[in-house]
């Protein structure tokens, strides 16, 4: 019967895992986990191919446990249930065994299903382990999360994947790969294992039918198409990578913002999303600093619309380089928030008369509008001393602009009208 080469290669051993030495060193906390004799419930965090079944495959393994697995995707209740009744059984049998609840993608249960599992981890009947791709800190109930180690997992290296390689290599599974056909496969892996070992034994048949050997580069590229990396457009990552693109731009970056950008296009991103968030960072880590940026921003978004994909990257490429040159200013977002903080704790402060509407007569009878200057038949289109904030209400300062860009004199502008407004008063 044919075994697949993930199978095959499957670790039997921590010493057998590659990758993860951040956990399973000597010394470190997942090792001594192992150690301890005695197993625990964990949340296993990371990507997709990492080892997170074959690190709890290894877990049952060192604690003579019975080993159930559950697959989130699939399965509810039920399997939930027939969980708890092989672990009781297992539990008095005439051999006692411990046992471990192994639940695959757990963040795609939802909260009913999760604290399924709460009262039979606190009784001890079993050892939950859950592995999940997504932050268990926004998927994961808080009560099963309380009582359960987490532990992050992270994508494989080029060195992890390459001694991977060699392993298949060594037990005859997949032909001799020239120097960049091995460099090109494990970029297409992108730290995923089970996607080189899927690739590996892809490219196997392939070769073994049209009796290839070595397998070139050239030949390699025909056979995968084109190169598309692994890309999770709603996860984590995608949050990841779009904070890595805007915080290059705040940065003043522009070959960060164009490698995240190009990243994210190369993943699948929508370009009409990245569109909306250039008019973001416009707003808000440009600023009045350069006021152009919007305009920018808006037009590339525009450009977008019309030309689509790939002409109207372009344009979208071209925004991002000026937004990340532009000089920064983040005055007007601190300020809008702290004047939303402000009302939302303050009273309700009365219009004062004079800054009110009269459009009618019982209205100015009342005072309504009375004394407003107008502020055009002012000197310079300015009323000195006139106040808008309501009665008592201290200056609050929520706009600060700062020594950069336009915001310059801008800064200036308001210092003069100050001191203006000073000598009135």
């Amino acid at each position: 019967m044919h075994q697949p080469l993930a199978e095959r290669l499957r670790p039997h051993t921590l010493g057998e895992v590659i990758g993860q030495q951040h956990l399973l060193g000597e010394g470190l906390a997942l090792r001594l986990a192992f150690e301890s004799g005695q197993p625990h419930s964990c949340i296993l965090w990371g990507p997709p191919g990492v080892g997170k079944t074959t690190i709890a495959r290894l877990m049952a393994d060192a604690f003579d446990a019975q080993f159930i697995t559950i697959s989130a995707v699939l399965g509810g209740v039920k399997d939930i249930r027939e969980a708890v009744d092989k672990a009781e059984q297992a539990r008095i049998g005439l051999q006692p065994q411990r046992t471990i609840v192994f639940v695959d993608e757990v963040h795609r249960f939802n909260k009913s299903q999760q604290d399924a599992f709460l009262p039979h981890v606190e009784s001890g009947l079993f050892t939950f382990i859950g592995a999940t791709t997504e932050n268990p800190s926004f998927e994961v109930n808080s009560a099963l999360l309380s009582r359960a180690a987490v532990y992050v997992l992270q994508p494989l290296s080029e060195e992890d994947l390459q001694r991977i390689v060699a392993k298949a290599h060594a037990i005859g599974a997949i032909a001799t790969l020239e120097p960049d056909a091995e460099r090109r496969l494990i970029a297409y892996a992108d730290g995923d294992a089970r996607r080189l070992l899927n690739t590996l034994e892809t490219l196997a048949v392939a070769a073994q039918r049209e009796k290839v050997d070595p397998i070139t580069d050239a030949w390699l590229l025909k056979v995968l198409g084109e190169r598309m990396r692994r890309y999770d457009k709603g996860g984590e990552q995608f949050y990841d990578t779009i904070s890595a693109l805007h915080k290059s731009v705040r940065g003043s970056d522009p070959d960060a913002a164009l490698y995240w950008f190009a990243r994210m296009l190369d993943g699948g991103a929508d370009p009409k999303y990245l569109a909306r968030r250039m008019i973001r960072m416009a707003s808000e880590d440009v600023g009045l600093a350069d006021p152009r940026a919007l305009r920018m921003a808006l037009d590339a978004s525009e450009v977008y619309e019309r030309l689509g994909s790939p002409e109207g990257e372009l344009a979208l490429a071209e925004c991002l380089v000026y937004l990340a040159v532009a000089a920064k200013s983040n005055a007007v977002y601190k300020a809008f928030n702290a004047a939303k903080a402000f009302v939302k704790k303050d009273g309700t402060r009365p219009v004062p008369m004079h800054l009110r509407n009269a459009p009618t007569t019982l209205m100015k009878q009342l005072d309504y509008g009375k004394g407003y200057r107008y502020a055009h038949d002012e000197a310079d289109g300015f009323a000195a001393g006139e106040r808008y904030l309501p009665e008592g209400m201290p200056a609050p300062g929520f706009y600060k602009p700062v020594r950069r860009g336009l915001e310059i004199k801008i800064a200036d502008k308001l210092d003069e009208l100050k001191k203006r407004n000073q000598e009135q008063g």
